[in-house]
Formats: C-alpha cells, sequence, structure tokens
C-alpha cells in the first residue's frame, strides 16, 4: 500500500489521514485512456491505480459524456488521414443567399465551428479540451 501511495502522490493525487483521495482530473483521464489501450483491461488498470474496477467505469462514463477530457494518443508511428483534393471547377460559387450563421472557437491556429444548435454542454467540453495541456 505504501508504494501505491507513493505512485498516486507522485501523480498529484491528494492522500488524506482517513484513506481519503482527491483525484485531479488529468490522473483520472490517464487512468482511462490506459484502459482504451490495446490488451488493457480496466480491472488490471484499477489495480495498478489502487482503486475500485466500478470506480474507474464511473471515470470512463464522464470520458464518453465529454466531461473528462482525455490525454492525445502518443503514436509510436506516423499517423495518416485521408486527402480529398477536388478540381477547382467544382468548388460551390457564392450566392446572394444569407450566410449560415454559425458559432466559431478559435484558440491560436485552430479554429472550430459549430451549428448555432450545439448544445452548450458540448460547447464547454470541446472548450475544455482546448484549453487540456498538451503532453
Amino acid at each position: 500500500m505504501c508504494a501505491t501511495n507513493s505512485f498516486l502522490r507522485s501523480l498529484g493525487v491528494e492522500i488524506y489521514g482517513s484513506g481519503h483521495r482527491r483525484w485531479p482530473d488529468d490522473v483520472k483521464a490517464r487512468a482511462v485512456a490506459e484502459t482504451l489501450e490495446p490488451g488493457a483491461t480496466v480491472n488490471a488498470v484499477a489495480g495498478q491505480y489502487g482503486i475500485r474496477p466500478n470506480q474507474l467505469s464511473a471515470w470512463r462514463r464522464l470520458a464518453k459524456q465529454g466531461q473528462l477530457v482525455l490525454p492525445a494518443a502518443e503514436l509510436g508511428e506516423p499517423a495518416f488521414a485521408p486527402l480529398v483534393i477536388c478540381d477547382p471547377t467544382e468548388t460551390p460559387k457564392p450566392s446572394d443567399a444569407k450566410p449560415q450563421q454559425v458559432i466559431r472557437i478559435v484558440k491560436g491556429t485552430t479554429r472550430i465551428e459549430l451549428s448555432p444548435d450545439t448544445s452548450a454542454d458540448r460547447i464547454a467540453a470541446i472548450v475544455r479540451a482546448l484549453e487540456a495541456p498538451t503532453c
């Protein structure tokens, strides 16, 4: 138990005399991300962090709901995305129609455009993700 507590303290988890622990969101996110690795199980990762599997499953639910931002995946190899090149003649011409309103979120060189009916919860989750520290 002492080694587990030392490990948790090194991650920034506050451990009180009563045994209660206060988990920072970045540590929760790290634990959830570890469960998504190939071959990993919730039970094994929970054991590494000294918590019950149902607690880790609750954190996974938070991540699925966008309330917990996971760290960017570290890739050991280059990642590729499909590229679609359109003929310039296929580009739609601007019309006299009224432009559609959008919600814009800009941070540095990142620009995100959302439809006006995007929920406030979703917008907040995106903003939290943009503000999350990079690895």
